[in-house]
């Protein structure tokens, strides 16, 4: 069976950098508190009218493209994965087609919000493998700034997230041993309102029920998206951080493991991991954990903040070209988030 390889890959993030310090013209905090929460010292925010999800993927689309040595037209295959949407629907991926001028090909649009990029490689990994595709581009891109609570009653996500996107250029491997060596995803939804945009949605449905008739079209609406609702900041992203790392800092370790021990290898045949950019305090505990030095982790939230699917690209692609993974290495990308899913993908470069 054939075995995929990242061939290309690419990262676009916005010229607009915003500081701890900027943060506070909106809210009560300072560089301080943010750093000793998060690690983060500055994010990227995308244009508001000019730059999109999907304008920031095709951005690193492109580089990607012309690394792997190929062109938008032999693009077979599109994989997006993002929780920003241009639109509630359709995905980015038809929007990807259009604008890089691609043939009628697949585009498919992954949902996975942290892990998306993880489960959109081991998606691509599958069509490579089984020879249906031979370029398949995968993207991660998020535009968060356009969603955030910019008050101090949401500073505790808002201060987090941050805008960007990767990429990169799926192909057959031509070197024994060379690639994707295998990919580990899971899910556990028990919790999944821990870490959760609920409006707007349709989950009304699981509450309101049978009972729907009983009330008139304004009452059903203002279940759904009610003024009450949006003054209480309910239509911004919900997380219980504390719940959210306790969970992070189990399941995270475990699916590194997971990839190293199916492959017979250990921590110590480990040339680097990039882990999904969620919190510096979460890599530093996972690093603690695995036994890894300095040099096996490469972290970036510092610049841009949390990107969710697009971290691992951002992160990978600024990897390589500093020179930190080189052919041959062996790398695993690990990524944890809301669900909750998590996911790992092991590579020999």
């Amino acid at each position: 069976m054939l075995k995929s390889k990242i061939a290309g890959i690419g990262m676009y993030v916005p010229e607009n950098i915003f500081t701890n310090e900027d943060m506070k013209q909106y809210m009560d905090t300072n560089d301080e508190w943010i750093q000793e929460r998060t690690g983060i010292k500055e994010r990227r925010y995308a244009h508001r009218t000019e730059e999109t999800t999907t304008t920031m993927g095709v951005e690193a689309a492109k580089i990607a493209i012309k690394r792997a040595g190929t062109t938008a037209a032999e693009i077979d295959f599109i994989i997006f994965a993002t929780l920003s949407p241009d639109y509630y629907f359709p995905g980015c991926g038809v929007l990807v087609q259009r604008a890089m001028q691609m043939n009628e090909i697949g585009a498919l649009d992954i949902r996975n919000q942290c892990s998306g990029f993880v489960y959109a490689l081991s998606v691509a990994d599958q069509f490579i493998k089984t020879g249906m595709y031979k370029n398949i581009l995968v993207i991660g891109s998020e535009k968060h700034s356009f969603g955030l609570d910019f008050s101090t009653r949401g500073r505790n996500i808002s201060v987090i997230f941050g805008d960007g996107a990767g990429a990169v250029v799926l192909q057959p491997a031509q070197k024994d041993g060379q690639g994707i060596l295998s990919t580990h995803l899971h899910s556990d939804g028990e919790n999944a309102e821990m870490l959760a945009m609920y409006n707007p949605g349709t989950h009304a449905n699981h509450w309101v029920n049978d009972k729907v008739a009983d009330f008139n079209d304004a009452e059903i609406a203002d279940m759904f998206m009610s003024k009450e609702m949006i003054d209480k900041g309910q239509n911004f992203p919900f997380m219980d951080g504390p719940a959210v790392f306790k969970k992070a800092i189990v399941k995270f370790p475990e699916v590194v493991v997971e990839a190293l021990s199916q492959n017979g290898l250990t921590t110590a045949d480990l040339n680097m991991l990039i882990p999904h950019q969620a919190n510096l305090r979460i890599s530093q505990f996972v690093q603690q954990k695995l036994g890894l030095q300095d040099h096996q982790v490469y972290n970036n939230i510092q610049k841009y903040g949390n990107t969710t699917a697009a971290s691992i690209p951002i992160a990978l692609c600024e990897a390589w070209e500093q020179g930190k993974i080189k052919e041959g290495d062996l790398v695993c990308l690990a990524a944890f988030g809301s669900g909750y899913t998590w996911g790992s993908v092991l590579v020999r470069w």
